[in-house]
């Protein structure tokens, strides 16, 4: 009797990825040569420079010079939506760690980055934003030496994260910090405020309206270093970023055990900003920047210090917005435009622009303003007539 053949099994195999050019796919993660191809094609075509096209798993970096010590700066960058009037989660992500470095003084040189991209993200999206994040390290002056990308499925993250580590340095007899404001010193801002925060809550769609502002992101390391070759006796450098102007102020309060009175008047708002915080009851002062520069430094340099802030790119609208004192009471203060003194201006429980404003809670709806601003407040929201109070 023959015995039929029997049908040869073989185990499960586990095709090859499908090529998509057009989007990117969990092959695109997966360290064979679809990732390969992303590398070159995306990333190396535009950030190459001699330490990258090294290829290696490390990079290898000059030594501090001679009497200068190290500054090293990490962020984390998710910004929906990706893309917003003067401005994208690439030039976002190189200005805001360039700017920390230069914060302390520093001279920023090398970035590392990691980019979270999600699976069904558009490569052409992709390249958009390699290619901001390229020309914000052109024009910062800075060499992307390391970097690497991961990818999550589908609704495991939200198109792309950037997560970035600045490195610099800076002369080390230069003490520069929260912690050095005095007493006698003046607060200079570099230009008016705002305009980042409303710039994305647009984008967002959250105002119902244009707006017609433009993100600021901008890098400030060349103003920084300027201002520092100017012989000033700079104490502090801040860039009020993530709550805004006041918040950033209060932590320098906290640091340097010293108190601010700021002059409402001098506080520089751009007149569409300033309407739409009056028109939604947000304050100005705790919405996000991302091309400001915080200076103190003692009262009597103050002119020096404008004249040189004045003459630079991201420097024209500088002025003098408040002084430091001695007090008991380490506090940051507000003289108002009608003379009176605002008290404690504090650090908000939440961002001052929340996704909800009166017109978005139908808790508020039918309450008086003020009953409506203690209802946004208790929500995280920082709601201007109530932090006026």
């Amino acid at each position: 009797m023959i015995q039929p053949e029997m049908p040869i099994m073989e185990g499960p195999n586990c095709p090859l990825p499908i090529s998509e050019r057009g989007h990117i796919v969990i092959g695109h993660g997966s360290g064979g040569q679809m990732t390969h191809d992303l590398v070159r094609d995306v990333f190396q075509k535009r950030l190459a420079n001699t330490i990258l096209n090294a290829a290696n798993d490390a990079a290898s970096i000059p030594a501090t010079p001679p009497g200068k010590r190290l500054v090293v700066s990490t962020d984390a960058h998710i910004v929906s939506p990706l893309f917003f009037a003067g401005g994208d989660i690439g030039r976002l992500a190189v200005c805001g760690t360039v700017n920390d470095v230069a914060m302390l003084g520093a001279e920023p040189r090398y970035l590392t980055a990691t980019f979270i991209l999600e699976e069904g993200f558009s490569i052409e999206e992709l390249e958009r934003i390699v290619d901001s994040f390229a020309e914000a390290c052109r024009e910062a002056g800075v060499e992307l030496v390391a970097a690497d990308t991961k990818v999550t499925e589908k609704g495991k993250s939200d198109k792309l994260f950037i997560s970035t580590t600045g490195i610099g340095w800076v002369e080390s007899a230069l003490q520069i910090g929260g912690e050095q404001a005095m007493p006698g010193d003046a607060v200079i801002i570099s230009g008016p405020v705002g305009n980042h925060g409303i710039a994305v809550a647009e984008a967002r769609g959250n105002l119902g309206f244009s707006s017609q502002v433009c993100s600021d992101t901008a890098p400030l390391n060349h103003m920084v270093k300027v201002l520092l070759d100017a012989d000033l006796d700079v104490h502090v450098l801040r860039d009020p970023t993530r709550g805004g102007l006041a918040t950033t102020l209060v932590e320098i309060v906290r640091q340097s055990q010293i108190s601010i009175e700021l002059d409402e008047e001098n506080i520089p708002i751009d007149k569409p900003v300033r309407k739409t915080c009056e028109l939604l009851g947000l304050d100005p002062l705790y919405l996000a920047n991302e091309g400001k520069l915080i200076v103190i430094l003692p009262a009597e340099q103050a002119p020096a210090a404008l004249r040189v802030l004045r003459g630079q790119k991201y420097g024209e609208g500088a002025c003098v917005i408040g002084r430091v004192y001695e007090s008991s009471r380490n506090q940051l203060w507000l003289k108002t435009a009608f003379g009176t003194t605002r008290v404690g201006v504090r650090v908000l429980p939440q961002s001052a622009l929340a996704k909800n404003c009166f017109r978005h809670h139908k808790g508020a709806r039918n309450a008086c303003w003020r009953d409506a601003a203690a209802h946004l407040l208790s929500r995280g929201a920082a709601c201007y007539p109530c932090v006026q109070n």
